[in-house]
């Protein structure tokens, strides 16, 4: 790439780019829809359209640069990574929007490269799910909490997110402070808890997520298939229950 993509064309929410032009297949998107980043419908567009230029770049390299290697980082600027779901859409058409929703997340969560959430502000609810579908997390420490505080405004966490939130953390005491405590988590106390990787101040949080991404990068041989493929096993599990159909929380109960 040798200039910035924005999607949509008009209006964009997304920027799509490469910081280096030595290293071709290390991406990054940006979230563009300032101040807080909701997620709706177009934002969930705007970020296919951005994964589907990186998978058409990947999978037409040549054969002599296949294993290239790869990375992708997300982030943005300003007080926020992600405000979580606009709520304006999501009310609307839940039934509509979370299969459209996890359909990303399921896309994240077993993409070709690795991928990296440099989290440069608050990341709530919806912004956390989207961040928790990285790889790998760097926290801005200088300002900005992640936080799964949906029982504090009376919405149920639906069956793909919890288990994609539970796919990422291993400790039970963690989850139940997380999902139903609703616990503000600082950089430092989320690194200290295993949610995220790194915390780091403001004006470090990009340059150390690029040295993960230049590390990890040369994982992703053959356009990323292997890598792909590993995380697809990895999170079994989760994939399906992102893709259940299930969206009514505890809709199982009425079942029992």
């Amino acid at each position: 790439m040798t200039s910035a993509l924005f999607f949509p064309t008009n209006s964009p929410l997304v920027k799509l780019y490469t910081p280096d032009q030595e290293r071709p297949t290390d991406f990054v998107i940006e979230l563009i829809s300032l101040p807080e980043n909701r997620i709706g419908l177009n934002l969930v567009n705007a970020f296919h359209s951005a994964l589907d230029h990186i998978d058409n770049f990947m999978l037409g390299l040549p054969k002599e640069k296949e294993n290239i290697g790869g990375s992708l980082i997300t982030t943005s600027s300003g007080k926020f990574y992600s405000n979580g779901l606009d709520f304006s859409v999501f009310k609307n058409d839940p039934k509509e929007f979370n299969p459209f929703f996890w359909g990303l997340l399921t896309r994240l969560l077993v993409f070709r490269l690795p991928t990296i959430a440099a989290i440069n502000g608050h990341a709530f609810a919806g912004g956390c799910i989207l961040a928790m579908a990285h790889d790998y997390r760097v926290m801005n420490s200088t300002r900005g909490y992640i936080c799964m505080n949906e029982v504090d405004i009376n919405v149920a966490l639906k069956r793909g997110s919890s288990a994609l939130i539970a796919s990422k953390i291993s400790s039970d005491t963690t989850l139940k402070k997380m999902l139903l405590e609703c616990h503000r988590y600082s950089a430092n106390e989320a690194k200290e808890y295993g949610i995220v990787d790194e915390a780091v101040p403001h004006d470090m949080v990009f340059s150390t997520a690029d040295k993960i991404a230049k590390r990890l990068s040369k994982k992703a041989l053959a356009k990323g298939e292997a890598f792909k493929m590993t995380k697809a096993e990895l999170y079994y599990s989760t994939v399906l229950a992102l893709n259940s159909g299930e969206f009514v929380a505890g809709s199982y109960l009425s079942k029992l």
